[in-house]
């Protein structure tokens, strides 16, 4: 697939890098050409390219945003050809709210009239998203929305990335669901002082 990942950062990179191995191109979407960390990941795979956020948007079948909400929607309302792609928001809302909206994801949808949006990736750590297995166990991931094939492209990514398995949260009226899930984690790692090392996974008897 071409990817087209907004946002060069922990998350944004740890994807990249998945990806790439993975086999897909990945183009990230930049406000700096020059930046450093882009140019780390380019050395790290010739299936990385750094490229204008309305380049890679405008190139890509699939975009990631791990960007803050804000700046997602902003980016959003900037670039209309976000209607016809599959979108992928790794964002949350939980301290900082992309106002009008609840979350970016609802305001990704409203401003480009994209229906083949996914909340997904926003719910772990990127040390697990860099490496996801726990010895003999590899974690999991979780995507909400209401489009079949986004979700269907979110449970591939997170298989390619190295996820044990993508479970389904639900529709669109999960994604605040699955925001708040994810600061069960951050409450966990940081405000419980139990360390970015720990993961969520499903277990069956």
């Amino acid at each position: 697939m071409q990817i087209a990942i907004i946002g060069a950062g922990n998350v944004g990179s740890a994807l990249a890098k998945q990806w790439a191995k993975a086999g897909h191109t990945i183009l990230l979407g930049l406000r700096d050409l020059n930046s450093t960390d882009a140019k780390e990941l380019e050395k790290f795979s010739p299936n990385i390219s750094s490229h204008t956020i309305s380049e890679a948007i405008n190139n890509s079948e699939v975009v990631l945003f791990s960007t803050p909400p804000e700046a997602a929607v902003t980016v959003a309302k900037q670039n209309p050809s976000l209607k016809n792609k599959i979108v992928i928001d790794a964002t949350n809302s939980i301290f900082k709210k992309p106002e009008p909206y609840k979350t970016a994801f609802e305001g990704i949808k409203k401003e480009t009239g994209c229906q083949e949006v996914v909340k997904c990736f926003n719910s772990t750590g990127f040390e697990n998203m860099e490496n996801p297995k726990y010895g003999n166990l590899v974690i999991d991931m979780f995507a909400a929305s209401s489009s079949k094939k986004a979700k269907e492209v979110a449970r591939t990514l997170s298989i390619d990335a190295g996820f044990a398995e993508c479970y389904d949260f639900g529709g669109d009226d999960k994604v605040e669901l699955l925001e708040q899930f994810a600061l069960s984690w951050i409450n966990l790692a940081i405000l419980q002082k139990q360390g970015r090392n720990i993961a969520f996974k499903v277990l069956r008897k």
